[in-house]
């Protein structure tokens, strides 16, 4: 499957030039930095934003702050003049990934895209491991009051960082991640074993028996004793 470049430049003449040299690849265009973060905001499989820095309405680098702050894995090149160079600066310290001076050499261009892109698959790939870290961590620590600090001393990355992260990666915010597990959990023990619903809250770090199923109906519907009733009742129909 086609990496997918997303190209962001005022220029149509110059945007159809950069799709044609960009054949390998899946390209989409907008011609402003609003059309770019509307594209950006739907569901898509965007690997890598090639951004111009003067464009009408709203500045790359407003894009680019915005972008990074929606979705900070997301691979971004900055296209800047050569009298832009304050411009790469500042866009290299809001986190682009590389910049690019226009006119630019072709195969130069071309193999700092493919090295954009290959280096955030690889980054991705190991963010995806990191979230598959956290979450059994979550799983075989479901009865501990888990904090975001916590798993961001964990695995080396802030809290502020790491939430955006798990959310963009799970499509799930850290705390209604760690609540579904343990009502999953609780779900499990209910089906499974003779624990009381007393038994099972505190199995989950819960103080209460109360809070415990206060949550639990909240997000399954049903209070504990009537989801173990009504699995009872599924086993033996």
């Amino acid at each position: 499957m086609a990496y997918q470049v997303l190209i962001v430049d005022d220029d149509e003449e110059f945007r159809q030039e950069m799709k044609e040299l960009l054949e390998e690849y899946r390209v989409l265009e907008a011609s402003n930095g609003i059309d770019a973060l509307a594209l950006i905001r739907k569901p898509n499989a965007i690997d890598l934003i090639i951004l111009d820095v003067v464009m009408p309405h709203m500045s790359g680098l407003d894009v680019l702050r915005e972008i990074k702050t929606a979705k900070p894995s997301l691979a971004i090149i900055i296209l800047t003049g050569k009298s832009s160079k304050d411009f790469a600066i500042e866009a290299l310290k809001a986190h682009a990934d590389d910049y690019i001076e226009k006119p630019f050499d072709v195969p130069k261009f071309l193999l700092t895209v493919k090295k954009t892109i290959d280096a955030k698959k690889k980054l991705s790939g190991v963010y995806l491991n990191k979230m598959q870290q956290i979450k059994l961590f979550i799983e075989n620590n479901v009865e501990k009051k888990i904090s975001l600090q916590h798993l961001s001393d964990e695995v080396y990355l802030s809290p502020k960082y790491l939430s955006r992260l798990f959310k963009e990666q799970t499509g799930t915010g850290f705390n209604e991640y760690r609540l579904k597990v343990k009502m999953k959990q609780a779900q499990r023990l209910l089906q499974e074993t003779d624990k009381t619903v007393e038994q099972i809250a505190l199995a989950l770090g819960y103080k209460n028996a109360e809070s415990f199923i206060r949550i639990f109906q909240k997000m399954i519907n049903s209070t504990p004793t009537e989801f173990r009733q009504q699995s009872v009742r599924k086993k033996h129909a």
